[in-house]
């Protein structure tokens, strides 16, 4: 369950983010996210991590959208810490969203996030952070011998 202090509620919030937040579009979700608090106070220290829900008819019926919507805010609730501070996400559940598994709307929220650049890449490192003696590995086994000879 999320705290009261980490939940969008008022439908004037739900209507910023969506309006003035960036999207990123997975195949079982939309996450749109907005880096600012909502609220408006502008002189005020930046509010935790905020989030709301849309999950439509369009996905199932009463049973099915609460339990997309639970695993949602269950998911949400676990990377909340790592968002800004004062950000704000509304995550909108797509039809395909209703015969996911939570790993398959896990991935699709990390993917999302990612792609709004809130959260690091995998491993913490994004390509261009990476520490320089850090290179990738080729995808062979690690005792093969180098081809130098001809093809014939």
């Amino acid at each position: 369950m999320l705290p009261a202090a980490a939940r969008l509620r008022r439908s004037e919030d739900f209507r910023v983010v969506l309006r003035r937040g960036s999207r990123a579009g997975k195949r079982r979700l939309v996450v749109h996210a907005l880096t600012t608090d909502p609220s408006g106070a502008a002189d005020a220290v930046p509010s935790a991590a905020r989030a709301g829900f849309v999950v439509s008819k369009a996905v199932g019926n009463s049973v099915v959208r609460h339990r997309v919507t639970r695993r949602l805010r269950h998911l949400v609730s676990a990377r909340l810490g790592t968002l800004p501070p004062g950000s704000a996400l509304v995550v909108r559940a797509l039809p395909p969203s209703a015969t996911a598994s939570s790993a398959e709307l896990g991935a699709d929220l990390d993917a999302a996030l990612r792609r709004l650049g809130l959260v690091p890449g995998r491993l913490g490192l994004s390509p261009s952070r990476r520490p320089a003696g850090d290179v990738p590995r080729p995808a062979g086994p690690a005792d093969a011998a180098p081809d130098h000879g001809s093809a014939v």
